[in-house]
Parts: C-alpha cells; structure tokens; sequence
C-alpha cells in the first residue's frame, strides 16, 4: 500500500505544510503517526484522494465544512442516494450564492459604466466650453 508524507503530499498538491495540518485539524485529513511520540505523519492513498477532493470542492467555492461533510458522505458505508442528494443540495445553495454575486456584480458593473459615460460627458461638454471661449 503507497503512504506519502506530508512533504510529498504538499509538493504534489503545491500546498504548504502548513495548510495540510490545517486540513488535519479540520478533519479533512486523518494520517496515520509514526515515530518517537508518533509525530511522523503517514499518509495513505485515501488521505490523498481526499486531499484531492477537499481542494477540488474548494475550487468550486465550497467551504471546507461542505467539502468535508460531502467527503464524509462518500466514505460512510450508507446509501449511495442519500450522498448524492445532499451532493446536489449543497451544489444547488452554492450555485444560488454565487448567481446572487454574479447578480450583484453586474448590477455594480452597469453602475460604473454610468458614471464613466456621465464623466466623459461632462468632460466633453467642458472641452466644448473652454473650445468656445479660447476660440
């Protein structure tokens, strides 16, 4: 069975160190411990499909309480379904949060670019004016 430590995961996966005992204390990760007092990390290839779901759900804007809890799902023995549909309810609540942002920033889109045709109007009529009277 391949392990990794720490360091390979984290090269791998271009995280720090620190980040993956973050994700430890999280429950994301659950290594195994070895040597003098158990403080070599022992990773298994679980830990890594993990590591590798965990930042997948977080590039889709998961929190890391989401990714765990649908993580979780897919490890626990129970009905297929069940974690399918909590999977879509938890994509359905993100994709809604971010149409609202998605809404938001459009909104705040149109109001900049009304404030920049109002500028460069004033601009053009103020050019008109000093035309007019340096002309």
């Amino acid at each position: 069975m391949a392990t990794y430590t720490i360091s390979d995961l984290a090269r791998e996966f271009d995280l720090t160190t620190r980040a993956m005992r973050f994700y430890e204390d999280m429950g994301l990760l659950c290594p195994e411990r070895s040597g003098p007092g158990g403080r070599t990390r022992v990773y298994t290839a679980r830990d890594r499909t993990r590591l590798r779901l965990t930042l997948r759900a977080k590039r889709l804007g998961l929190s890391l309480t989401e990714a765990k809890e649908i993580i979780d799902l897919y490890d626990s023995p129970r009905d297929t379904g069940v974690q399918l549909h909590r999977f879509l309810e938890v994509l359905a609540t993100h994709r809604k949060q971010l149409e609202a942002q998605m809404t938001d920033l459009q909104a705040n889109l149109d109001e900049v670019r009304e404030h920049e045709r109002e500028a460069r109007e004033l601009l053009r009529k103020m050019d008109a004016a000093s035309t007019q009277i340096h002309g």
